[in-house]
Formats: structure tokens, sequence, C-alpha cells
């Protein structure tokens, strides 16, 4: 088996349709390739009809909604390939997208993880230079000026070697995954895709982008299926935030990082929940009063517990039966 395709499903089944028939439609006779199906507990009946249709995947019932992250583990325990490739359900992918990252990756050895361009469905270019988060640039503005002055994101050749990529497309090598230990199940949601890159780079690994290939990705397909999962998805963001300075950051920094992330951050919610009063009519705005009682539950048990881990990851559940 060249190829293990491992995706993560959670009430993301009319995006996971388009997913699956695309990759129904690839011609297997150059590259072989099994798809692997983990379901996060979706638990809302759909699970035994898509097993039912696409009989020639391999589906996983998981037992809990465990993050991103473990499902992935779960998928990877189970993949035969020599490549994973750890694929979003909203994503529709090319003709020749697997064999443009197969045979792109064996002609690179200094690529630890490779990804490819991707396109919304009114043709938008995701942007993907992406650094990794420090103390100056862990804000939106910094990063920004990074992003236009950095010149290894200039190139026009066939590659470009970005800090990280995003995970609703990572194609890695098992040797690869196995010596970094998989993803990092600290992190429910967010973030993990920053942190293997992180770690692939520690062990000498280019982080490579091609543009050689490009799929379609409808951003968000998973985490803003209603808005309870909303709110709790862009709470998440916030945690996996304060898991990834405590897990990367030295300890001056820690601190510091921390404390603005904390005042930032209630600072803007506070501010948006109050607004969210007059413009009540404004759902994504009234969020904000929901995400702003999480964090205070979440500060709360941070204290109490004395570790940054979201609730929810697995990691936190593993420390704390």
């Amino acid at each position: 088996m060249d190829v293990s395709i491992i995706i993560v499903n959670y009430r993301s089944w009319k995006p996971l349709l388009n997913c699956l028939e695309s990759l129904l439609s690839i011609d297997k006779t150059s590259i072989t390739f099994e798809v692997i199906i983990v379901d996060n507990f979706s638990d809302d009946g759909e699970f035994d009809s898509f097993q039912n249709k696409f009989k020639g995947f391999i589906f996983i019932r998981n037992n809990t909604n465990s993050g991103f992250a473990n499902g992935c583990n779960l998928g990877a325990k189970e993949a035969k390939g020599e490549y994973f490739l750890f694929l979003n359900p909203d994503t529709v992918i090319s003709h020749n997208t697997i064999n443009t990252l197969y045979t792109t990756y064996r002609k690179h050895s200094e690529i630890g993880i490779l990804s490819c361009l991707q396109v919304d469905r009114k043709n938008r270019f995701f942007n993907q230079k992406n650094i990794f988060p420090s103390l100056v640039q862990i804000f939106g503005i910094s990063r920004f000026l990074y992003r236009k002055t950095s010149s290894h994101f200039n190139t026009k050749e066939e590659l470009f070697y970005p800090d990280w990529v995003t995970g609703a497309l990572i194609f890695i090598h098992k040797d690869w995954f196995h010596k970094v230990n998989g993803w990092n199940e600290d992190y429910w949601l967010y973030f993990e895709d920053v942190e293997i890159c992180k770690k692939i780079a520690q062990k000498n690994g280019k982080i490579a982008v091609t543009r050689n290939t490009i799929i379609l990705h409808e951003h968000g397909g998973s985490s803003r299926n209603d808005f309870e999962t909303e709110h709790i998805s862009r709470t998440e963001v916030i945690i996996s935030k304060h898991v990834y300075i405590s897990n990367n950051f030295n300890p001056l920094t820690k601190i510091v990082g921390h404390l603005l992330l904390i005042i930032f951050t209630l600072i803007g919610k506070t501010f948006l929940s109050l607004l969210s009063f007059v413009l009540f009519f404004n759902l994504k705005l009234r969020t904000n009063k929901y995400i702003l009682k999480n964090l205070c539950f979440y500060y709360f048990n941070a204290i109490k517990e004395q570790t940054w881990l979201s609730k929810r990851s697995v990691n936190y559940q593993k420390v704390n039966l």
C-alpha cells in the first residue's frame, strides 16, 4: 500500500460525501491507497449509512469526541500505507493530487511534511505563508508584517517552505510520523498542526507546499455546523494557543505570553459580549458571550488544576481519571 488517507469526521456528513466521492473517482493504476474515516462520535445516525455506501473504505467509530489529534492517531494505527495523507472532510481532492504529493515527496528528500495549494468555492486561495507563533508574532498585526517582509515566502518555484501548514492536508512518510510520536493529544482542536510541523522542523525536516496541485477546501465545515459547536470551537482556538505557549515557549516568554493572551482575550470578548446586547440580532456576535463564559470556566480550572490543557483533550482526561 502506497498511501493511507486518514479523515477525521464530526457531523460533517454533507461535505464528507463530496470528499469521499472525489476519492472514489481517482485512478488507482499508478498509485495504491486506502481510505480510513474516523468518526468522532457524531452519534446522529449517519455512520451506518455512510459505511454501507462506501464499502471499499475503512470506517472507525470513536466512542467519544476526543478531538482531531486523537482521531488522526487512531486512524494512523490502522493504516497500512508507507505514506499518510491526513485530509479534512470538508475538502474535495483533485484527480492528480495524491500522485503529485507522492512523487514530489519522494523526489525531495529534505521534506518532512508536504501540502498543496487550497482554494474555496469562490476560487480564493488560502494564505499558507504561516510562521511559528512567538511572543512577537502571536497576534495578527505582527504576523501580517512578518509575512510582508519575510523573503522565504516570495519564491515562484514549484515548492515554497512555510513554517507550518494547516491540518486540512498533510502528507507525511510513516517514519517521520512515528519519529515525532504522531499528533500531540494535548490539543483537542487547533494548533496540533502547528506543533507537528514544529517537531518535524526541530528534527531538520522541511515543511513544504507544492504549487503543482490544488484542492477545494470549504473552511470550517467540521467546526461551524451549528451554534453550540461554533462557540465551543472558537473557545478551543484560544485554549490551544495557551497549550502551544506552554509546550513551546521558554520559561520567561511563557509567563508573558499567557498573561498577554488572557488580558487581550478577556478585554476583547467582554467588549464584544456587551456589544451583542445592543446588536442582539447578530448571531456571530452573540457567540462571544458564550466564549467569554467558557473561558472564565477554563481559566478558573487552569488555576485549580495547574494545567493549560482543555478538559476535552485526551491527555487531560488521562491525567485526571
